[in-house]
């Protein structure tokens, strides 16, 4: 009986140390050196690929905002994006892309206004957008609606636009797009981006400048 009781309390006594050493390697320790390795060598990715200006974070280089004026760039379209009245830059309550198929009539009608928008918004005096020359992401949103970049072309359409919008040459502003333009990562994977905050970031720089 004596016996039988002693080695339960030594398995119930090795099982708590157990507990605890897993508790505190596992849940202390390895967070701890996961989180001081990453805030060591990846500092900015670990902490959300921040985008500062003006000294205060604006927004984060993997998460599209809505809302500009005309006076920007425009990013690409966002549905499938839930409401939220809280937050109404974002609307994160929901983030997807339309689960219509392309030939679905509400979608191709959606495509085509959108497409009307893009021809209208960017055609100016002595420079008028033909719709064959619209992308593809200037009038669709990505999977996940919150894509941060555009296209060159699409970029490269809203110059005329941006710089009649803020008083600077068409080659000042297509300097700009041309000096965020992305390549491909690693020079195979994906396809040439703008992002388009940090491209208004600097736009905005450069108008104050005059």
């Amino acid at each position: 009986m004596n016996n039988s009781v002693t080695n339960t309390a030594r398995l119930l006594g090795a099982g708590l140390r157990a507990l605890l050493v897993l508790t505190l390697v596992t849940g202390v320790i390895y967070p701890l050196l996961v989180t001081g390795v990453a805030q060591a060598l990846f500092n900015n990715k670990a902490n959300g690929s921040e985008i500062k200006a003006d000294g205060k974070v604006v927004g984060s280089s993997l998460i599209g905002q809505q809302g500009y004026s005309l006076d920007y760039f425009q990013p690409r379209p966002a549905n499938g994006l839930g409401e939220n009245s809280v937050n109404t830059r974002y609307k994160l309550i929901l983030s997807g892309a339309t689960n219509r198929s392309g030939d679905n009539a509400e979608l191709v009608k959606w495509v085509k206004e959108a497409k009307a928008k893009v021809v209208k918004d960017n055609s100016i005096a002595g420079y008028q957008v033909k719709p064959s020359e619209v992308p593809a992401d200037a009038v669709t949103s990505s999977g996940s609606g919150l894509d941060p970049d555009i296209s060159p072309a699409y970029a490269d359409l809203q110059v005329h636009r941006v710089a009649e919008k803020n008083g600077l040459s068409v080659t000042q502003v297509q300097k700009l797009v041309d000096e965020h333009t992305e390549g491909r990562t690693l020079g195979f994977i994906g396809e040439p981006r703008v992002n388009v905050l940090e491209l208004n970031i600097a736009l905005k720089e450069l108008a104050a400048k005059g």
